[in-house]
């Protein structure tokens, strides 16, 4: 009989997965909706690692009054951790897409309100800022720091590709409701583009971008495929629908792009079709919005105590678990215990339950639950697990787990420095940087700049 074998995960929804799973804890979110609700806009972008490059007062002074009102309405309405639910993220462990620059709200003046990320050198604990942009200055207006460039970004201008300013509903608490009605006209199939939508969608773009109700937009369908598309009706009466268009690539380029919020299927309603995810799992503003999950979930049950480990250790069964804050052999004597570690170290063998102990302090089971925390930027979510593990008075140990959190620590001192714009440019990261700012579309391919495989990140799967 022909074995059975369980249909493999696409890798894009195996990656939304583990993002829903590790990038925003409900610690995180617990904490950023207390304080958005008690009206501490700040201590929400805090408790969700959004740090605020943006002084209200200097904005009231250079652009007005009125400016500011709305700037801080805006932010009175942001849910952080929201933000950080919808954010682009990168495959294949799903950290946030690096080097961005994201609008969410546009003012009048050509300013904007923008989130970015830190470039994936400065990555760990995968922080985001909000600032507001100057499109007639070209980068971050009125920050808190005393010039403008405190840490030098990347790709200071805001994304065409990647923008919330038309999808309020995914970082705006007031409007979250709205993410069922417009996400949730996907494909018949399980295709992850939302063609239904793109003509709405559409519309909604070429009126921000001033260019009337109808005309051509660009879909980003790979990093080498692009659907070039026309809006099109009969009359203002009829509902518009999208046909193919050929163009020139020069006139292509200049086309609006549909935004990706706008062109995929979100992945919240993705997981839930392929049965990878529950609706308790969902952020409570995402799970209240789509009709399929049903109300906002009351809170998860608190897991009781792992049972200690039970280890065969001289002709019987032994206990190990956690004793004064430290894993400890319950049923060796104290002294014992320690003869035998004085033993371990002139070289004689170790007992089955010192074995145990010794392996779970160096690799234990959940070191790739640490990991992914650590990846994620939830520092405090992998303490946690480890202190469950080994208890708050453990000494760590060689091995795995203490590189793991050692590296963690080394990389938050880069950000730091990134911050703070101390990072130190190596010879090749310059030369790289600066090939990145000359290329361009008719900058010769023996002038671009080599890169190894493993010189970015990949992003072939974003959302």
């Amino acid at each position: 009989m022909a074995p059975h074998f369980a249909p493999a995960i696409p890798t894009r929804l195996s990656m939304w997965q583990r993002v829903r799973e590790y990038a925003v804890p409900p610690s995180m979110i617990e904490t950023a909706t207390a304080r958005r609700l008690a009206g501490d806009w700040a201590g929400a972008c805090a408790a969700a690692r959004v740090d605020v490059d943006l002084d209200l007062r200097a904005v009231r002074t250079r652009h007005g009054t009125d400016l500011a009102s709305r700037l801080r309405a805006d932010l009175r309405r942001l849910a952080p951790d929201l933000l950080r639910w919808h954010m682009p993220r990168i495959a294949p462990d799903g950290r946030l897409r690096p080097g961005l620059t994201l609008a969410l709200a546009r003012y009048p003046g050509g300013l904007r309100l923008v989130v970015r990320t830190p470039p994936a050198r400065a990555d760990a604990g995968q922080r985001m800022s909000l600032s507001l942009w100057e499109e007639s200055g070209g980068g971050p207006s009125w920050g808190r720091h005393p010039h403008p460039h405190p840490h030098p970004h990347p790709h200071p201008h805001p994304d065409r590709r990647f923008r919330l300013d038309l999808h309020r509903h995914l970082w705006d608490a007031g409007r979250s409701g709205e993410l069922g009605r417009r996400y949730g006209r996907g494909d018949d199939s399980d295709s992850p583009w939302a063609s239904r939508s793109w003509a709405s969608e559409a519309e909604l773009l070429l009126r921000a971008e001033g260019l009337g109700p109808r005309g051509a937009f660009t879909v980003r369908l790979g990093t080498r495929d692009r659907a070039v598309l026309e809006l099109v009706a009969p009359d203002d009466s009829h509902v518009p629908g999208v046909r193919p268009l050929s163009l020139p690539a020069g006139d292509v380029a200049a086309l609006p792009v549909l935004p990706e919020a706008a062109a995929r299927v979100l992945p919240d309603r993705e997981l839930l079709r392929a049965g990878l995810i529950t609706a308790d799992r969902l952020h409570p503003l995402v799970a209240a919005a789509l009709p399929a999950s049903g109300p906002a979930p009351k809170g998860r049950p608190v897991t009781e105590a792992a049972d200690p480990y039970r280890v065969e250790c001289r002709d019987a069964v032994h206990r190990i678990a956690l004793r004064d804050g430290v894993l400890t052999a319950v049923d060796h004597d104290p002294a014992e215990v320690r003869r035998e570690e004085l033993l371990v170290a002139l070289g004689g063998p170790a007992l089955p339950c010192l074995r145990v102990i010794d392996a779970v302090h160096r690799s234990p089971e959940q070191l790739p639950a640490v990991r992914e925390r650590l990846r994620h930027g939830d520092v405090a979510g992998a303490l946690t697990v480890v202190e469950g593990l080994l208890g708050p008075g453990a000494v760590l140990r060689e091995g795995p787990l203490r590189e793991e959190l050692e590296t963690a620590a080394a990389r938050r001192v880069e950000h730091g420095l990134f911050r703070s714009g101390l990072v130190p440019v190596s010879p090749v990261s310059a030369d790289a940087d600066a090939g990145a700012r000359r290329v361009g579309r008719r900058t010769p391919r023996h002038a671009h700049p080599k890169r190894g495989k493993d010189s970015r990140p990949r992003t072939g799967l974003f959302y």
